[in-house]
Parts: C-alpha cells; sequence; structure tokens
C-alpha cells in the first residue's frame, strides 16, 4: 500500500514557565492511503497532540510531516490552510456545528472555501445528508437536533468535500454505546467505500474493531501497533516497538 502520511522524529516540547514539557518525544509512524489509524492511549499520552501536528494546526519542535509530498512542518500558515481546505477534513467530539446554521448550510460551508457555487454546493450537501441518514433533517438547526444527528451532520460536513484525509478528534466522546456504534459504522462504511484515510484520536474501546492499526501512545511515545486482521474471525496481533 502506498503511503499517504510520514512522520520522521517528531518531538513537541511546550515551555510552561521555567519547566518544559515533552508532548511526543521521537515519533516516527507511516500511514497508508485507505487506512483507518486509531491513535490510542490515556489522557496526556501525546495522541491529540501528534494529530495536531500531523493537520498542520501545531509547528513541531523538531522532526518532519508529510502529507503525499507536502512539508506540513515547513508550509506557512497560509499554505497549510489552503491545504487543509483542498485535501482534509474534521470530526470533533464537540461536533463544532455553527449554531445559526442550518444542517445544510453547516456541511456546505467547506465547499464555500473550494470556490463551488452556492446551488451546487447546497445540491452536494443534502446529497451527503442523505447519505448519513438526514434527509428529513436538512433545515434543522444544531439545537433542534440530538448528539448523534449533530455528529452525523459534522461527518458529512467532513466528507463533503472528497477530502484525501479524515481526522477525528474523540468522535464518539460525547455519545452513549448505542449511538456510538451507529457512529462507527457510518464513517466505517464512508471511508471504505471512498477509499479515503482516516486518523482517529481515541480512547474508547469500541473503536478497535473499527481500526486497520492502532497505534498506542505512553509519554509521547509509540508503545506497540496493534494490526486488526480481517480472516474469518478478527485477529488481533500486538508488534511491540
Amino acid at each position: 500500500m502506498r503511503e499517504i502520511v510520514t512522520i520522521k522524529d517528531l518531538w513537541k516540547v511546550y515551555r510552561m514557565g521555567q519547566e518544559k514539557v515533552t508532548a511526543l518525544a521521537g515519533v516516527d509512524l507511516s500511514i497508508n492511503k485507505g487506512e483507518i489509524c486509531c491513535l490510542f492511549g490515556p489522557s496526556g499520552s501525546g495522541k491529540s497532540t501528534l494529530l495536531n501536528m500531523i493537520a498542520g494546526l501545531e509547528k513541531p519542535s523538531k522532526g518532519q510531516v508529510h502529507i503525499g509530498k507536502a512539508p506540513i512542518h515547513q508550509l506557512k500558515e497560509k499554505d497549510v490552510t489552503l491545504f487543509r481546505q483542498k485535501h482534509i477534513g474534521f470530526i470533533f467530539q464537540s461536533y463544532n456545528l455553527i449554531p445559526t446554521l442550518t444542517a445544510l448550510e453547516n456541511v456546505a460551508m467547506p465547499l464555500i472555501f473550494k470556490g463551488i457555487p452556492a446551488s451546487k454546493r447546497n445540491k452536494m450537501a443534502a446529497k451527503m445528508l442523505r447519505q448519513v441518514g438526514l434527509g428529513d433533517r436538512l433545515f434543522h438547526k444544531p439545537n433542534e437536533m440530538s448528539g448523534g444527528q449533530q455528529q452525523r451532520v459534522s461527518i458529512a460536513r467532513a466528507f463533503v468535500g472528497a477530502p484525501k484525509i479524515i481526522f477525528a478528534d474523540e468522535p464518539t466522546g460525547n455519545l452513549d454505546t448505542k449511538t456510538t456504534i451507529i457512529i462507527l459504522d457510518l464513517m466505517y462504511k464512508m471511508v471504505k467505500e471512498n477509499d479515503q484515510t482516516l486518523i482517529v484520536v481515541s480512547h474508547d474501546t469500541e473503536i478497535k474493531p473499527y481500526s486497520d492499526r492502532i497505534i498506542h501512545l505512553r509519554d509521547g511515545k509509540i508503545e506497540a501497533v496493534e494490526t486488526m486482521l480481517r480472516e474469518g474471525e478478527q485477529l488481533c496481533e500486538a508488534i511491540e516497538e
């Protein structure tokens, strides 16, 4: 499989007054096109920091992050913003929907930055909302929908522009177990149908059966890599780093 994300010797050190806090300590990792990769670990393990580094939301203290041939670690803020608009979708734990906009308007929002005309982007947004089972909620605002419905809108917004990579930061953190399974089923189906790459940050064990690989982090380092094999019954083998 072809690598879409390449990370080499990645460090992130924060200054807290006179002290230094190391969030990432020399991470090396490759993620393949079409892979569902889960960054898994306890609070403070560095998983959200690693996702932010890959997405270009923060700059590393040291090291390299490439998405395809793009050196994310070197790009200026303006250039990395444009890159995200063209190639990346986001799903957040708190949904991050604009409360004054309808589901249709929220999903259509990323298409504005791609220069897609209003009539076309509304059709694309409506189609995507129907795909996630919200065809009857196009003109509802976030406060008129349940948490699970809001997360479906968030998923539709992330997928509507057909990005190469979807980043999901604790996407089921605010959901009950039943709704979590529904959302994970939906994300898995959409990613696999469109041959996209999904990078998920989670500490929820429900995510494991949906992942191709689980990257276990602790204290800013990769502790182990768990590969999920789908041949007959699901097998799981841990590969210690």
